[in-house]
């Protein structure tokens, strides 16, 4: 029973960091530019939130605890304007002076991007209901460090297969040569994401006024 329990955290932890989004986006472009080391150490940065929040939808999936909308409001707000000076600024890029996110503080970005996702923890939480549903019933704290691990092993795995991809010679050349659209185009996505989380954290913040 356990042995399958933990190849589908590992499966579910692998999934939830391959599901596109900022993050993704943010790792290519900045493989493209400054090779697999730079993606590493976002990643590296990233993985931090993906335990984070993994650890928290473990706690909420073993019925340790809840959480309250609360935290996800101001979360949601703070990515919202963290991903829409993100965009703004690579909306407003200019030829030669294309610099992708995370450039410079590559594992501070990551970080950033990690632990200010508002959606990570309900994503985490269906992602690893869904997958360990069948598993779940006689759960309790005590198997949480093993969910855990298994997620870790999860979360690198799934890291690793996205550096060597970013960092694939096609890849970094079709980012190179388009680089400028492509900073532009992932800067819309960044607004559009913030956006949606500034507007989704106002509506629940409404809600319960």
């Amino acid at each position: 029973m356990f042995s399958g329990l933990y190849v589908m955290t590992a499966l579910a932890g692998a999934l939830y960091v391959l599901s596109p989004g900022p993050a993704f986006l943010a790792l290519f472009a900045l493989s493209a530019a400054h090779g697999r080391p730079a993606g590493a150490r976002f990643v590296s940065g990233h993985l931090i939130g993906d335990v984070f929040w993994g650890t928290l939808a473990f706690a909420a999936i073993i019925g340790v605890s809840q959480l309250g909308p609360t935290l996800f409001d101001i979360l949601g707000i703070a990515c919202g304007l963290y991903l829409v000076w993100l965009g703004f600024k690579a909306v407003t890029a200019k030829a030669g002076a294309v610099a992708p996110v995370g450039a410079n503080r590559p594992i501070v970005a990551g970080v950033l991007f990690g632990l200010t996702n508002p959606k990570a923890y309900p994503v985490s939480v269906a992602m690893f209901t869904a997958l360990t549903a069948s598993y779940t019933a006689g759960l309790t704290w005590a198997d949480a460090p093993y969910l855990m691990a298994a997620a870790f092993a999860g979360f690198v795995a799934a890291d690793i297969l996205l550096v060597y991809m970013a960092g694939l010679a096609p890849v970094r050349r079709f980012f190179l040569r388009h680089g400028l659209a492509v900073t532009r185009v992932v800067g819309v996505i960044f607004i559009a994401f913030g956006a949606k989380s500034l507007v989704d954290a106002g509506r629940s913040i409404s809600a319960r006024a």
